[in-house]
């Protein structure tokens, strides 16, 4: 077996999960709940890829993506970014 073998594994959303909470949001004109960001979540379009493979689209794209084990507390900290209103 080579390295890349070796290479641990996650999921990669297509479109970013982030981009699609986040218009999910916008569309909504409120703040997700948890259920339904958990059910965008289960029900986005997603591979598994290596680790460098995801990185790499990652750093090709611009921003990073949400952790999907972590989709909620990742969602709610990526929302004050997002969502941030201007003075």
């Amino acid at each position: 077996m080579s390295s890349a073998d070796d290479e641990p594994l996650c999921l990669l959303f297509i479109p970013a999960l982030v981009t699609l909470l986040y218009h999910a949001e916008s569309t909504r004109g409120a703040p997700l709940t948890e259920a339904q960001v958990l059910a965008i979540r289960d029900n986005a379009n997603c591979v598994v890829a290596p680790v460098s493979v995801a990185a790499k689209v990652e750093q090709e794209r611009g921003y990073p993506d949400i952790i999907a084990e972590r989709c909620w507390p990742e969602w709610e900290a990526a929302r004050e970014a997002l969502f941030q209103k201007t003075p």
